[in-house]
């Protein structure tokens, strides 16, 4: 069985460091992205505090832990923190998707 986990990540103000791990950062991700474990990934708007929002498909959080700490973003030092919290969303379009219930 697989839970859905929301990832987010809060970045350092260091800019030009983000900038040059992104294209790690991507690569790593695109893996999970190929084998359906993250579903969806991307940084905060402009406006908001420097960070992103990943969302996965695990057996759990220790798999989800795993995969932030191996991520280009947290070994370079991008991630000041990462906050992995389990979701399960009863309302909207992939609401069921996202839960199991469909």
């Amino acid at each position: 069985m697989t839970t859905t986990f929301a990832v987010m990540y809060s970045y350092t103000d260091d800019t030009e460091l983000r900038e040059a791990t992104r294209p790690a950062h991507r690569e790593y991700l695109n893996g999970f992205t190929a084998d359906g474990t993250l579903l969806a990934a991307g940084a905060w708007a402009p406006t908001e505090a420097p960070g992103g929002l990943l969302v996965f498909r695990a057996a759990d959080k220790s798999a989800v832990q795993a995969i932030v700490d191996r991520d280009p973003y947290t070994t370079a030092g991008v991630v000041s923190s990462a906050d992995i919290r389990e979701w399960v969303p009863p309302l909207g379009p992939v609401a069921g998707a996202l839960t199991g219930g469909e």
